[in-house]
């Protein structure tokens, strides 16, 4: 992995959305993508900032030293006196897959517009958020508000996340129309286009379909152990993917996102970034949570094991 990708100029880029408690079954840690997805996105070397809702409640005291203890920044964190932290029953299968239960009208359906957010969003070079948050009005007029707000030119990076019941049709289209990237996996695509009424074809020519439909910049397409597909309007790039023994899956999409993200804002070659996000998604996919620390001390040298 080219070390000067990370050397250059920070960004700021902001995980837009859910910060929530995983309860595995090895014990609790903090989630959410938006949290991993700024944790990874820290660790490349941009200034990644979480924006979200925790409850006034001990998970949300402990949460907010967690994210201090991730290097993370806790300003755009709002704080609820109404409603609870959220949280994740989670459970990881023998493959490492999870599945999740998730605590329902809890801080972060409660998003607040406020002028710090405002301030935030008119900084920053990219946004990254999903249809998990969107879920309650309340969260998802803040969320549509915040892109509003963003500069013509940030990257607004809709990483679908379909969860339990907690999408509609509507909610997808609004987003993909707002976004200027979009990343789902293998599995939520072809339910997507089905949702959308969109007859089946491959992955390549439906990509071209929502790039084409919604003015995109660039559709990926992840693929679990088997790689991804990123298209674009002018090029195309798959990649097979890394094997590792999988600890478990959790954040390893968040991660991927934050590499790809790190990789487009410097207009990286597509089968560059395609290779940096797979191989820092199979990194955190081998390691137990979304925010593992680099083992040797160095991300570089971490990531230069996976092979």
């Amino acid at each position: 992995m080219p070390g000067q990708t990370m050397l250059t100029q920070k960004n700021i880029v902001v995980g837009l959305g859910e910060l929530l408690w995983d309860l595995l079954p090895a014990g609790k840690q903090l989630g959410g993508a938006p949290a991993n997805f700024a944790y990874i996105t820290t660790l490349l070397g941009n200034k990644g900032i979480p924006a979200s809702r925790l409850g006034n409640d001990p998970l949300g005291s402990e949460a907010i030293l967690r994210l201090t203890e991730l290097g993370l920044s806790t300003e755009f964190i709002q704080q609820d006196a109404d409603h609870p932290t959220g949280t994740v029953k989670v459970e990881v299968d023998r493959t490492g897959q999870p599945c999740f239960e998730i605590s329902e009208s809890v801080a972060w359906d409660f998003l607040a517009w406020t002028p710090q957010w405002k301030s935030l969003a008119q900084q920053a070079d990219a946004i990254c958020f999903g249809s998990l948050a969107q879920r309650s009005q309340n969260s998802r007029d803040t969320i549509r508000q915040f892109l509003h707000a963003t500069r013509p030119g940030a990257v607004r990076v809709f990483d679908v996340n379909l969860r339990q019941r907690f999408h509609t049709v509507e909610v997808l289209a609004e987003s993909m129309r707002l976004a200027s990237v979009v990343k789902l996996n293998h599995e939520e695509f072809p339910r997507i286009m089905r949702m959308f009424e969109v007859e089946t074809r491959s992955e390549e020519d439906s990509a071209r379909h929502l790039l084409s439909s919604y003015d995109l910049r660039l559709v990926c397409v992840t693929r679990g152990t088997n790689g991804s597909l990123l298209v674009s309007s002018d090029g195309c790039s798959e990649h097979p993917g890394f094997r590792v023994k999988v600890a478990d899956t959790v954040g390893a999409g968040d991660a991927f996102t934050a590499a790809l993200v790190h990789g487009y804002l410097r207009h990286t070659p597509l089968p560059q970034i395609n290779e940096t996000a797979n191989r820092v998604g199979a990194w955190v996919a081998s390691q137990s949570g979304g925010t593992p620390a680099p083992s040797l001390g160095s991300l570089k040298q971490t990531l230069d094991k996976i092979a």
